[in-house]
């Protein structure tokens, strides 16, 4: 017997199967392929992940599914280009710092912070990197072969794409509202921003008094009109859901076309009147109690109305009034609304559009750790309204400060109402905390006149999946500025110079040239440790003028963002001008809102007039890692799964066991990666599992033709013509040739799921359900060389040399197992990778639709033969289907071609019907045959074919069992049957 024989382990520990093919399918394979790879350059620009912490499972989902990408053009002959980064700088890094020098921001100078903050980045680096390298991703790892945010050379690149952008005009200072962090201690961009739905705020419905001195005509003319008494206080009633801000409060805004009206509590007739939005009576009274209504007065009645309010009282030099704006609605609050231009960023939109600002200091009286500065003391007035303000002094505004400003509106009689409610709030992504919005100066990015030209560039985009292209668009489209200054010592500085009596920023493209020119030279640190005179441009040595240097650093997600430049020094010059800098560009979904728009509009900012384009071709994005219950992870809860405990196992091997890199990478192929993912113990298990089946079909392939040695498809006299090949193997050669193509296509589309679930099909339908039981008799029992043989031999070969392409990016290592069990002669490694064999591509000429067709009735019929076998061995007629004959009983009439294709099947490959349904003899009869009579079948049923019916009956076989093959056709005379007599002799 030729039983089958390799040296490929059925299964083995992932360590040992893994690691020996590690260094081969990764780092030297990318050196392999940059050097001698002739096809097209293509560029997969990696979006630097956070130098900080271990890997979670999302940045094994992100690696993978990039590597598969590399890995299947490098199949394809392509020359790839993909530079691994970190991003670098930022708060978390200089928290940690912080931690372990021991020390207050405050109490370290900035060059010792950046000092250590470096050292704890780098360390995580050399961490990351370790752990990425298990993942098997294909890269040069080493320092030359990947960049960091805090390499020299990437920050002065980033400065002067910083330097085209101030000369574009596109950089400015202002003093405005911004995102604040108090607990970052710094401004935020609305990309460093998480909304919190289930957050709890006060909210207070509020008096202003109405200085009757300052009313309006129309005001005037309605309290005339109800004759109110000259005496009877007048106040407008506002709400807010902030009553931290209502100290810098600066004017109260309506809309001219709503309707307002003048009211009286009924259960509080000696407070005076009150004015609110008439729509928002009804609601309001089952909070405030039932109300008069007096009279009804328009918006635009009220407007210039002025008003005091404890923190503004009268006599001050601001005597704030009613102002217009259109987008107060009736639907909420009272109707009028409450503006603090320091704490809202549309507050001061409207005022500053009106003009209320030109002359007015804005008031903001919170410092950068979000608490009252004294400043809230002198905006109140003398006498008790000044306890009032000491009495906030140094209280966070989000904390103790809302609570003491509600117990003030209550005691001081001012407040009418009040709740607590729960809705929608921004927090700190990194800190996860409550943000405020602040005044400050700060440093911002002009994009309403690059806006168009980004979100033009972005028509050229092709977007996976589709749908994301109206994220992306949207966030860019609603952005019209980009707050990029952090308050942060880790970071690249903003280098601008300040005029120490002005407080003028001196930020121009010569400064810059200056100044850039003595950091390339000194290193950016020098900008912290270096005397300012070292940066005071030669422009200005000569004045009377002192100079200090700013402290503010330049928004991550700018840094990052700029990386786009990296590629365009460092892409091979070969004279093809790139339409696209980087073909690919993947990250998670929250990227629409960081690096996918920092990297587009940084491009797109520094770009000549007209020839904006984006630095990206491919935009994919995949979502998050979530555990099998669908729960986002968290440490908290305890369903984190490492990705490294995933490959290596845990310390208890029976409940975390170690399922190699090639599971975990064959479960991010598998999923549907553009929305949220579920990874967890079953789910892995399922992986390993289906990893199992596909080992366990090569194992077979390999050990059939004994790792190789017994094809030899270079010679094409062994081969066997397609002619003289069965029906099966025609159609699994077909089968072979469409996964093939669907896998490519599958592949070229970013559809790793579909390539999955193909080959999965294939393996268990086709090959392991099919092809492999009907062919183990001819492999093991027939003669070596016998045509019928050699031609299942070549369709193995075939398939295995055909699905180790297919499999390598996603499974290299299996691959490269495979290859080298194929190649490796007397212990010499073969010196390629498998992946420098190609793509192996399937003649097309095996399509045949007439093979296919056959094949599938021939199925059905197999189907309907298993169903009655499977009958027969629950009733004890038989053990295995070798002890069973069939009996085909067809129709009387004549079959007509066409209408009857399955009796017609039946009758083409009659001689390889035993071999199909794995019995040891098949009779094709009709009725009335003689040899229907007896002896009686042990079980029989039908198969309907067109309007006739084929009876199909299970009898016992005629012949005595062979002791080498175990068919039922052994001659009782003879001590084997005729076929191994046969092969037993030569």
């Amino acid at each position: 017997m030729l039983l089958p024989k390799t040296s490929f382990a059925l299964w083995s520990e992932p360590a040992e199967r893994e690691a020996p093919f590690r260094e081969r399918c990764t780092s030297e394979l990318y050196d392999w392929q940059w050097k001698n790879a002739k096809g097209p350059l293509f560029v997969l620009h990696d979006g630097p992940p956070y130098a900080n912490g271990n890997l979670h499972t999302g940045h094994a989902l992100n690696k993978i599914l990039k590597d598969i990408i590399n890995r299947f053009h490098v199949l394809q002959g392509r020359r790839v280009s993909y530079v691994p980064g970190w991003d670098c700088h930022g708060l978390p890094i200089e928290s940690k710092a912080l931690e372990e020098l021991k020390a207050g921001h405050e109490q370290v100078p900035p060059a010792k912070i950046r000092e250590m903050a470096r050292k704890v980045a780098s360390r995580a680096i050399d961490i990351q990197r370790e752990e990425f390298k298990q993942f098997g991703i294909m890269a040069d790892w080493s320092d030359q072969g990947t960049y960091r945010t805090f390499d020299h050379d990437y920050e002065i690149r980033q400065l002067r794409v910083f330097q085209e952008l101030v000369r574009k005009g596109l950089i400015y200072r202002h003093y405005r509202p911004v995102y604040w962090s108090p607990s970052s201690k710094s401004a935020l961009a609305e990309a460093e921003l998480n909304y919190e739905d289930n957050h709890r705020s006060f909210t207070v419905y509020v008096k202003f008094p109405v200085v009757k001195s300052g009313l309006s005509d129309g005001l005037r003319s309605a309290l005339q009109a109800i004759q109110a008494s000259e005496d009877e206080p007048v106040y407008f009633a506002i709400w807010t859901t902030t009553p931290w801000t209502l100290p810098a409060n600066m004017a109260l805004s309506v809309n001219p076309e709503l309707e307002y009206v003048l009211v009286r509590r009924q259960e509080h007739p000696e407070e005076g009147l009150l004015v609110m939005g008439k729509e928002r009576v009804a609601a309001l009274s089952k909070l405030m109690g039932s109300m008069d209504v007096l009279t009804t007065l328009q918006g635009r009645d009220l407007l210039d109305t002025k008003y005091t309010h404890m923190f503004n009282p009268t006599g001050s030099a601001l005597t704030p009034h009613v102002v217009p704006w259109n987008m107060v609605k009736e639907d909420s609050g009272t109707g009028i609304v409450h503006m603090a231009p320091a704490h809202g960023a549309e507050d001061y939109t409207a005022l500053k559009a009106l003009g209320y600002l030109k002359d007015v200091p804005i008031v903001c009286p919170v410092d950068a750790d979000g608490r009252y500065t004294s400043e809230v003391v002198t905006l109140s007035s003398s006498g008790s309204a000044t306890t009032v303000g000491e009495s906030l002094v140094d209280k966070e505004v989000m904390g103790d400060g809302s609570k003491s400003m509600v117990k003030i509106l209550e005691t001081s009689d001012l407040l009418l109402a009040q709740e607590t409610i729960k809705h929608r709030y921004p927090y700190d992504w990194k800190t996860k905390k409550p943000i405020i919005v602040r005044a400050t100066s700060q440093w911002f990015a002009s994009l309403e006149n690059i806006k168009d030209a980004a979100l033009s560039s972005l028509d050229d985009v092709a977007f996976h999946p589709e749908v994301s292209r109206s994220r992306l668009t949207s966030f860019v489209r609603e952005r019209s500025e980009w707050c990029i200054s952090r308050q942060r010592t880790w970071g690249i500085p903003i280098p601008a110079l300040y005029d120490v009596e002005t407080d003028e920023a001196i930020l121009t493209p010569e400064s810059l040239d200056h100044i850039i020119s003595v950091l390339n030279e000194k290193g950016v640190q020098h900008w912290f440790e270096g005397p300012v005179t070292d940066f005071i441009p030669p422009s200005l040595l000569g004045s009377s003028r002192t100079f200090t240097k700013g402290k503010d650093t330049i928004d991550v997600w700018f840094d990052s963002g700029v990386s786009w430049s990296l590629l365009r020094d460092i892409l091979p010059k070969d004279g093809v001008e790139r339409e696209f800098l980087a073909d690919v560009c993947l990250e998670g979904s929250d990227q629409h809102r960081g690096w996918f728009q920092s990297l587009l509009l940084t491009a797109v900012g520094t770009a000549e007039s007209g020839k904006s384009k984006s630095p990206y071709k491919h935009l994919i994005t995949h979502g998050f890692a979530l555990d099998d219950k669908g729960k986002k992870m968290s440490k908290s809860i305890g369903n984190v799964i490492s990705p490294l405990t995933i490959i290596n196992g845990g310390k208890d091997k029976r409940k975390e066991p170690a399922y190699g890199a090639d599971a975990l990478r064959l479960w991010a192929a598998s999923v549907e990666y553009g929305r949220d993912v579920s990874i967890g113990p079953k789910i892995l298990a399922q992986s390993s599992d289906a990893l199992k089946k596909i080992r366990n079909t090569v194992r077979f392939v390999l050990a059939n033709v004994r790792d190789g040695s017994a094809i030899d498809s270079s010679s094409s006299s062994n081969l066997v013509e397609k002619d003289a090949m069965s029906l099966a193997d025609r159609y699994v050669m077909d089968q072979l040739l469409q996964v093939e193509t669907t896998c490519k296509d599958a592949y070229a589309s970013y559809n790793f799921a579909k390539v999955v679930a193909t080959l999965n099909s294939f393996v268990a339908n086709t090959l392991s359900s099919l092809y492999f039981d009907i062919t183990k008799d001819c492999l093991y029992a027939d003669a070596a060389d016998s045509p019928r043989r050699r031609a299942v031999l070549q369709v193995l070969n075939e398939t295995l040399r055909t699905l180790i392409p297919i499999v390598a990016p996603i499974l290299p290592h299996l691959a490269e197992e495979v290859h080298h069990t194929l190649t490796c002669r007397d212990n010499v490694v073969p010196a390629l990778s498998v992946f420098a064999l190609g793509w192996k591509s399937v003649d097309p000429s095996w399509c045949d639709e007439t093979v296919v067709a056959r094949m599938q009735h021939l199925l059905l019929a197999r189907s309907r033969v298993n169903e009655l076998l499977e009958d027969a061995r629950r009733q004890k007629h038989i053990g295995g289907s070798l002890e069973a004959s069939l009996q085909i009983v067809l129709p009387d009439a004549e079959l007509v071609r066409g209408q009857h294709p399955i009796a017609e099947a039946l009758v083409a490959e009659a001689n390889s019907l035993a071999t199909l349904f794995i019995v040891s003899d098949v009779q094709i009869l009709k009725h009335g045959s003689s040899s229907l009579q007896a002896p009686q079948p042990m079980c029989e049923g039908i198969i309907t074919d067109g309007k006739a019916e084929i009876c199909i009956r299970v009898m016992p076989p005629a012949d005595a069992k062979c002791p080498r093959c175990w068919q039922r056709n052994r001659p009782k005379d003879q001590e084997l049957c005729d076929r191994c007599v046969t092969v037993v002799k030569s």
